[in-house]
């Protein structure tokens, strides 16, 4: 197998060979063996050229290029059309048998290459000249490790957590329970996984505990603790006369087994489950993956849905990727062939220092560390082929070491389990070292340990863990909590580290680790990289925090990945949609922007010359909290607010009957509209009592008998405001009724639709505190609203609610920068389109609006008035866009213009 550095250069020279036309039948043949060549593999040895192959009505075909079970590739000279060739390709599966049936199909032109991975349902395609930019994607030829060996450690570790799940529970059984009982486990974590990695002799740990404890299990406890003792005695202080299946046990030291806890009490239940975990192939699990699931184990609720909440390495790739690793790669590219500047690389690369200030079961020092240990086999490889002699001993070969990992976690059993971890990853990569040079490599006993510490994140001071003259990166994933849902301490700790700074509170809790962060890192040299939900990066956290970072400590993004969906494919998970940034507090020439095409998709790298903290291109923008628009425009205010506790609201099943027993009610009862009643098309009234005399009222005692329980309502409030309204109970707490007909506009709304939908509607209806309103708003308000200048807007600076739009009158609509200068026909034009919107949709009196702006089910009419809006839109700003990106780095230089002047 050659390296993955070797592949990228054999993919350079591949393009640059095969950049010139050629003919499909000519020159087909040598350019698919030139391509596994790139991959280190001969075609002739995996794969069939012109295979024969019966099609549909007997039709006699050949296949270009066929490797059974694996991939079919088609060819087609150079400007064909290659969506034929993959039909041509799919023509050939009814003539294939079942273990024949490829998982990938491949189509070429010479100039284009396309990749559809059939079990994925997936497709790639990219140009020639960028194949060294996505060799990647073909790692099932080179047998690099891919997305599916990450899918199988993943499975693995799974259901080995589910094993130590049901041994832990027969554990717990018995009353042990706490911190032996959190140390005890981690100590069977380390045997388990040690008599299948060649730490101890292979099933030494499995075979002592079938064969020298009692089928009742009663003796199980004293053997383990046995077991626990000798492998914490250095060989020379152990017994003489100790037990032959106890003397193969080697001595681990590191401090796992040091500490004396509780000997366990077993039964026979509990010896079985311990003997079915021994029988697992436990070097098959992950060890970044399974630590969170193993800290799944302690907690009942957690234990229910065990898979559900862990990091899939592809995400933690992610991060570590663009902070550090593309760049170490780059380097070691340019130094190695020369041995001197290779020797100073790998010194280098033993010298990095890594930090998790929020490392949990310690996943990202986990994948970091094993990262840094592949390319240090690279850099040993080429070592030897530099030298054309054999290495010497391994011990000597590997100079990276978990003692350049540092980790900071709040919970003792994660600290445990993240110690373990880094141990387990070490050995892991020497094994991979051992394979590799055919020398075995073990660090037992254990010297020089990761330094994870059992301490809250936001009170240590992280230079007491690794002073920061000696650190090189720090990421992770802090905790995600939003500002309203912080404990009483956490909330506590999180406005200490901002100095209970103005604004502070309305923070998420992981922004006290990128305020912790960027004063660590100031004035040094020093690069971060967070996964965080995206709401720090939207609304109105931008102006407090990033204004904060940048004007404090002079932060500067260096990379960012837009929003996606951060899940790990487990039954049960529950999605959370996130934002990975990358910063430091000096300037780099490169900055490098990953755009999603959906939360779905796979990133699309851009580079860029600035990102702001909107993770968008352009320059350095944050949106105040404004109480009035920024551009001449009406007015935007919030519904009226019942804050009634339901009292005075009619839900519409409820409505004829309360009629019917209070008809007088009739006139003071309105049709009430809030966002989910706009979008979904439902029926909802409330007793509108403003201009109702006393003397009537006293005559409705159904209408008294609500107002009275709005009354005690507002009486058993908190706040002193709510209970001053309890004097005005017949009226909503707040109300901001239009005297005339205005535009409604939902606060929040799914992230699904493209455009937000608006509507108008009178001043008898009532609009809630779930809307927002423009009175008298004109057609050309409604036009520009419903636009895709607006909604790009909406998109990278509005706040979300889980992920959905969680519009914001202070932050999105009064910053929002109009059209100026509009002519009156470009403005006519506006008004147009946008009375063409509102007649289609009168079309679908039956349709939701849901159902009318689901991109699903759009009607083609609506869709075409949208665009013609847009365009109308467009010519107002007097630009066309190329894309998205463009437009929002516009309306940033826009802002910029209009607050300056200002």
């Amino acid at each position: 197998m050659i390296s993955p550095n070797e592949i990228k250069s054999r993919a350079l020279a591949f393009s640059k060979e095969w950049k010139r036309d050629y003919n499909e039948d000519a020159e087909a043949k040598s350019f698919w063996d030139g391509f596994f060549d790139v991959f280190g593999v001969s075609r002739k040895r995996v794969a069939s050229f012109e295979y024969p192959v019966k099609k549909l009505a007997n039709k006699q075909g050949y296949i270009d290029v066929l490797w059974k079970g694996k991939m079919l590739a088609e060819h087609k000279s150079r400007g064909l059309n290659l969506d034929k060739a993959y039909n041509q390709a799919k023509d050939y599966f009814p003539g294939l048998k079942d273990v024949e049936l490829p998982r990938y199909i491949v189509v070429s032109d010479f100039a284009v290459i396309r990749l559809y991975d059939l079990e994925k349902d997936t497709k790639e395609e990219f140009l020639l000249k960028d194949l060294y930019k996505n060799v990647d994607l073909f790692d099932f030829i080179s047998g690099h490790k891919s997305v599916v060996d990450y899918g199988k450690e993943e499975n693995a570790s799974i259901e080995a957590a589910e094993l130590m799940a049901l041994f832990h529970n027969e554990i717990a059984k018995t009353g042990y329970s706490g911190h032996d009982l959190e140390v005890f486990l981690v100590r069977i974590l380390f045997c388990l996984f040690a008599d299948d990695t060649g730490i101890f002799p292979k099933h030494s740990f499995r075979n002592y505990i079938e064969s020298r404890t009692q089928v009742d299990g009663s003796d199980l406890g004293p053997k383990i603790a046995q077991i626990f003792q000798i492998l914490n005695t250095p060989l020379e202080k152990r017994q003489s006369n100790l037990d032959e299946d106890l003397v193969v046990f080697p001595y681990v030291n590191g401090g796992i087994f040091s500490e004396n806890i509780g000997i366990v009490s077993c039964d026979a239940n509990a010896l079985i489950r311990l003997i079915k975990c021994s029988s697992f192939d436990w070097s098959e699990i992950s060890a970044s993956v399974f630590g969170s699931l193993f800290q799944g184990v302690m907690n009942e609720k957690e234990r229910r849905q065990l898979g559900a909440h862990y990091t899939s390495e592809l995400n933690i790739l992610k991060v570590i990727t663009s902070l550090f690793l593309d760049e170490l790669y780059i380097e070691f590219d340019g130094v190695k062939y020369d041995p001197k500047k290779l020797n100073t690389f790998h010194k280098k690369l033993s010298e990095l220092k890594f930090l998790d200030p929020a490392c949990g079961c310690g996943n990202f020092l986990v994948v970091a560390y094993r990262e840094i240990r592949k390319l240090e086999l690279e850099v040993l490889i080429q070592k030897e082929k530099n030298s054309e002699l054999m290495l010497g001993p391994t011990e000597d070969m590997s100079i990276v070491n978990v003692n350049q990992f540092y980790g900071i976690e709040i919970e003792e059993f994660p600290t445990l389990i993240a110690r373990v971890a880094m141990y387990l990853v070490d050995h892991q990569m020497n094994n991979e070292l051992s394979k590799l040079f055919g020398k075995i490599y073990a660090r037992i006993p254990l010297r020089e340990p990761a330094t994870i510490v059992n301490a809250d994140a936001l009170t240590i001071d992280w230079e007491s863990v690794v002073p920061k003259n000696k650190l090189s990166y720090i990421l992770g994933n802090p905790p995600f909590v939003g500002a309203r849902l912080m404990e009483k301490q956490q909330k506590e700790n999180f406005l200490k580290v901002f100095d209970n700074e103005k604004g502070a509170g309305n923070l998420d809790f992981v922004t006290a680790w990128y305020e912790k962060a960027s004063r660590y890192i100031h004035g040094t040299k020093i690069k971060t990289a967070f996964v965080s939900t995206n709401s720090i990066c939207q609304g109105e956290q931008v102006g407090i925090l990033w204004k904060r970072l940048k004007e404090k400590y002079g932060v500067v993004i260096h990379f960012a990945h837009q929003t996606f969906k951060w899940n790990n494919d487990a039954p049960g998970v529950a999605a959370v949609y996130c934002i990975i940034v990358g910063f430091a507090c000096f300037e780099t020439p490169r900055k490098y922007l990953y755009e999603y095409k959906d939360i779905k998709a796979e990133p699309k790298e851009k580079e860029v010359k600035h990102i702001n903290a909107y993770l968008a291109e352009g320059e350095d923008v944050f949106l105040e909290n404004r109480t009035s628009p920024i551009c001449n425009v009406s007015e935007m205010i919030f519904g009226s607010m019942p804050n009634d506790d339901g009292n005075l609201i009619i839900e519409n099943n409820e409505l004829e009957d309360f009629i019917e027993s209070e008809p007088s009610s009739k006139k003071y009862i309105k049709q009430l509209i809030g966002a989910e009643e706009f979008i979904n098309n439902q029926k909802r009234w409330c007793l509108w009592l403003v201009d109702i005399n006393p003397e009537e009222l006293r005559t409705m005692p159904k209408v008294l008998e609500r107002i009275e329980k709005t009354k005690e309502h507002r009486l058993k409030s908190k706040r002193e405001a709510t209970k001053k309204l309890a004097k005005t109970p017949s009226l909503f707490g707040e109300i901001r009724q239009p005297k005339s007909n205005y535009l409604l506009v939902p606060f929040v709304s799914s992230e699904n639709r493209e455009i937000i939908p608006m509507g108008y509607f009178n001043s008898e209806v009532i609009a809630t505190n779930r809307v927002a309103v423009v009175p008298d708003a004109s057609l050309y308000t409604f036009g520009v609203l419903t636009s895709i200048m607006h909604m790009t807007w909406v998109n990278r600076v509005c706040g979300r609610l889980e992920s959905r739009y969680n519009y914001s009158i202070n932050i999105v609509y009064n910053n929002f920068p109009w059209p100026e200068n509009v002519k009156d026909e470009q403005k006519k034009k506006v008004e147009t389109c946008a009375q063409k919107v509102l007649i289609v949709r009168l079309q679908f009196p039956d349709s939701s609006l849901a159902d009318l702006y689901d991109p699903n089910t759009m009607p083609p009419e609506l869709v075409e008035a949208h665009n013609n809006l847009d365009r109308a839109v467009d010519a107002c700003y007097g630009k066309k866009f190329k894309d998205k990106e463009e437009r929002i780095e516009f309306l940033f230089e826009l802002y910029k213009k209009y607050t300056m002047i200002q």
